[in-house]
């Protein structure tokens, strides 16, 4: 293969490849930019009295801006259980994509001109089983050293260029070598990878092949690398991201605007009496409630017109997702209700016919936060296919069917939903919250809150995203809790970092 390629591919490993987590180096540009723009202080009454703005250098933001990607790779790692190295491919039809494609095909058209002189030339083929030769090595653990030297011994590329010259090589028996050691290297999935190797004759096909391979062997080494660095990532984390953090927080004193005006505005409201209890509670219950309650703020963000704190962005696409699951959850659930307050003791207790419902709901509404999405037709269609499947089952149970102005009257209830100030709505959403609230609070008691009533169509989703809730809160709370003394008069408690979080 090309060095072009396989350089290509270095670089792939050491920024864990652009499609794998373009979301993540996405994420660390937005936070850098965000970050510079709050040289200027913010408008808000809560700016910090931190130094001046300054000017920076390129060179400045050049390595604040590697240190936030790194920062954002290892924390996606740690928090996404699913995170996988994957292969960068450039677009379809890309000039990239193009030159690429112009530059491998000169190559390989170039080894089969050689392979095919008369004699033979083998400078390109060397060049190859010495790039072949370092992606070997380079899957060696530390204490191989038995196949370390059967692969120097038989990829001597001083050894290989002599035969070559003296017209004694015998490129397929090298390249039976090399086959078998990635036999002895690959993960058990590549196994028919190698087989088919094994049945190429043609060298130059034979050697893309093998580079094909490789590739593929990059890739799974790279993916064991991060499923075995994980546990060893997850007990250092938190260490690490404070540290790295704090080196940002160092260049761009400003960084921190955001994160105490949500926090601030969190206090205004339970304070202020948006929340039960919040004027009878301990300070330590009252702190924790606090805190709880601007998670959950997080939950409900206009993204579009707010900016997130800064200490979370890079947990702002895992918080935004989590809104619209619970969003399309709240209208499952209200939706159920309706129709089994409608129909009352006809269907209640029929065995699958609520989850034959939920997902009947869940389908139709797929698409909500698409900009694709017509609610009222949506709505419509949703209120239409809840009457035809009670049609069926008020027949089958032997009960009479709704009359034409019940139905029209659940048809308008279930239309009505679709508005965030529909009665039914805001109580399922409300009772969301509390079952949420609740979890958090009880998490340091291991024990699961009672699911309040209406959300037991809905409750193994909720749970599931409570955990989640509760993994992304408890990480961000053990990171960030030192780095906000200037924070702390906002319960008046001034001067212990730790009771910001």
């Amino acid at each position: 293969m090309p060095k072009e390629s396989d350089e290509s591919s270095k670089e792939e490993q050491s920024k864990i490849d652009k499609d794998g987590a373009e979301n993540t180096v996405e994420t660390s540009e937005e936070m850098i930019r965000k970050s510079i723009r709050r040289n200027t202080p913010s408008p808000h009454r809560l700016t910090p009295q931190s130094s001046p703005p300054r000017f920076v250098s390129v060179e400045e933001l050049m390595e604040t801006a590697k240190g936030v990607t790194n920062l954002a790779l290892a924390h996606e790692i740690v928090m996404n259980s699913a995170f996988q190295v994957k292969p960068y491919e450039p677009g379809e039809g890309s000039l990239e994509k193009q030159v690429k494609e112009i530059m491998h095909k000169a190559f390989w058209d170039c080894l089969e001109s050689q392979l095919n002189d008369d004699p033979p030339s083998y400078s390109h083929a060397v060049t190859l089983v010495g790039e072949i030769k370092e992606t070997l090595l380079s899957f060696l653990l530390p204490g191989q050293s038995r196949l370390r030297g059967q692969i120097e011994e038989a990829l001597d590329l001083s050894l290989i260029q002599q035969e070559a010259e003296n017209r004694a090589l015998d490129i397929n028996k090298v390249a039976k070598f090399i086959i078998d050691m990635m036999g002895t290297f690959c993960a058990p999935l590549r196994d028919e990878d190698i087989k088919q190797l094994r049945e190429i004759t043609d060298i130059v096909p034979l050697f893309k092949s093998i580079f094909a391979v490789l590739d593929k062997m990059k890739i799974d080494m790279a993916n064991f690398a991060v499923s075995s660095l994980r546990p060893h990532l997850l007990q250092q984390s938190v260490e690490y991201e404070r540290k790295k953090f704090q080196e940002f927080l160092e260049k761009q004193p400003n960084a921190l605007d955001f994160t105490q005006k949500w926090l601030q505005d969190t206090a205004d409201y339970v304070t202020g009496g948006g929340t039960e209890g919040g004027a009878t509670c301990t300070p330590n219950s009252a702190q924790l409630s606090l805190h709880n309650h601007a998670y959950l703020r997080l939950l409900k963000w206009d993204h579009d017109a707010e900016s997130f704190p800064e200490t979370l962005l890079m947990d702002q696409g895992r918080f935004q997702e989590m809104q619209q699951e619970l969003e399309q959850l709240a209208l499952v659930a209200s939706v159920l209700l309706i129709v089994y307050n409608s129909a009352g003791e006809a269907i209640s207790g029929l065995p699958g016919l609520m989850e034959r419902l939920k997902k009947t709901i869940k389908i139709l509404l797929a698409e909500m936060h698409t900009p694709s999405f017509n609610a009222d037709e949506t709505f419509a269609a949703v209120a239409e296919k809840m009457c035809v499947e009670l049609r069926g089952c008020l027949s089958q149970h032997g009960f009479s069917p709704f009359s034409s102005d019940r139905e029209n009257t659940l048809k308008g209830q279930i239309v009505a939903a679709k508005s965030a100030d529909n009665p039914i709505r805001k109580v399922i959403d409300s009772r969301i919250q509390m079952y949420l609230l609740g979890f958090l609070e009880s998490s340091a008691h291991r024990c699961a809150p009672a699911l309040p009533g209406g959300l037991t169509p809905i409750s193994k989703e909720l749970e599931e995203i409570a955990v989640k809730l509760g993994r992304l809160v408890t990480f961000n709370k053990l990171v960030y809790s030192p780095l906000f003394p200037c924070c702390s008069h906002i319960h008046g408690t001034p001067g212990t970092p730790s009771t910001v979080f």
